[in-house]
């Protein structure tokens, strides 16, 4: 564990500051609360020099290198996970507390895996000096499982997500806005392979038309048939709750919505629950939003979610035939919660022990 270096303010490192999970970090730092000294900017060599707005100023992008590591106190990657696994370490060599956003470090016993909201705890023991932030589609409903795992105690999981293509990127979101243009006007639809011929090879990073579909598969294949994002969901949950024996089983979907995650979550638990109680702990919890009143057509959707920071929770009811199961929806942004604001959030409870 990398003990906090004593200064008035820690020094903040964000390295991909000019990618596209980097530019939505930089807004984030300028919007919270400023808990940092210098801001020191760091991406590829190719952005070396340019000049990036951060709390209301210009400031200048170093190359990644040793030395941009200097005097770092915490460092923020957001990064793909080849450059985090080779300088993630090197940061923390030189005294830095990396915050990761990629997924080299997630399953390293060595590496907190850290949802602010639920184990905050967690972020003290990093014998690598490097804390690790879980995949976007398992903090997109972790927070209400683990508000709701506090109180009733959660035996098993069984969820499936609708998951937005900006989860694959910018070609993810060009992909999906090429294929709207390919079947807007048209009458496509009504018979078998119209949507695939239309749509032809701009496919993008999908195995099949995202535009008037859905598609169940996201990720590369694993073990049995599944994904490698339904055993994400599975292998994060059960580190972030620290229950590895956690029954749990997803299905992932890619579904036609630029961002936000939304996911339809069957949870049992260990005492019985009710609805009304859920309600209780879901409307009190730090990161939720409760918005459940179907009657009114009240509940959350990408539409309405999209650009804000909480994980919106609706369609709350106890399973039919089971005292103690409970079905909800939940909902997302997966480029705020889901990436950068999570990290930021670990990065201030890093910079706590400062003032501590």
């Amino acid at each position: 564990m990398n003990p906090p270096r004593h200064r008035a303010a820690p020094t903040l490192a964000v390295v991909g500051a000019a990618g596209a999970v980097g530019t939505g970090m930089l807004l984030i730092l300028s919007h919270h609360a400023d808990n940092w000294g210098e801001i020191r900017l760091i991406a590829s060599p190719r952005s070396a020099g340019r000049k990036l707005a951060v709390r209301g100023e210009e400031v200048e992008v170093h190359a990644l290198s040793e030395e941009a590591f200097e005097g770092v106190d915490i460092a923020l990657f957001d990064v793909p996970d080849e450059v985090s696994a080779q300088w993630a370490p090197i940061a923390a060599a030189k005294g830095a507390v990396v915050v990761d956003n990629s997924a080299a470090f997630r399953m390293d016993p060595d590496v907190p895996l850290v949802v602010p909201e639920v184990n905050p705890h967690a972020v003290r023991v990093r014998p690598r000096g490097i804390v690790s932030v879980p995949n976007c589609t398992t903090l997109s409903m972790i927070v209400s499982v683990g508000a709701l795992h506090a109180e009733f105690g959660l035996r098993e999981l069984v969820v499936s997500s609708y998951q937005a293509v900006s989860g694959a990127g910018l070609a993810g979101i060009a992909a999906l806005r090429e294929q709207l243009k390919l079947v807007a006007g048209t009458e496509l639809g009504t018979t078998p392979g119209d949507v695939r011929r239309a749509v032809g090879d701009a496919t993008g990073p999908f195995p099949e038309p995202v535009a008037l579909n859905v598609v169940p598969w996201v990720g590369s294949p694993a073990d049995d048939g599944w994904s490698s994002e339904e055993m994400k969901i599975r292998n994060e949950s059960r580190k972030i709750l620290d229950r590895p024996d956690l029954r749990i089983s997803a299905t992932c979907v890619r579904v036609p919505v630029v961002t936000t995650h939304s996911l339809a979550v069957h949870a049992r638990f260990e005492n019985e629950i009710t609805v009304q109680r859920a309600y209780e702990i879901l409307s009190t919890s730090p990161g939720v939003v409760l918005f459940d009143n179907p009657e009114a057509g009240e509940f959350p959707t990408p539409a309405d979610v999209v650009g804000t920071d909480p994980t919106w929770v609706g369609r709350v009811r106890r399973s039919l035939d089971d005292p103690f199961g409970l079905e909800f929806f939940v909902c997302g942004d997966n480029l705020r919660k889901g990436s950068a604001l999570n990290a930021a959030q670990i990065a201030e409870l890093i910079a706590a022990e400062w003032s501590a």
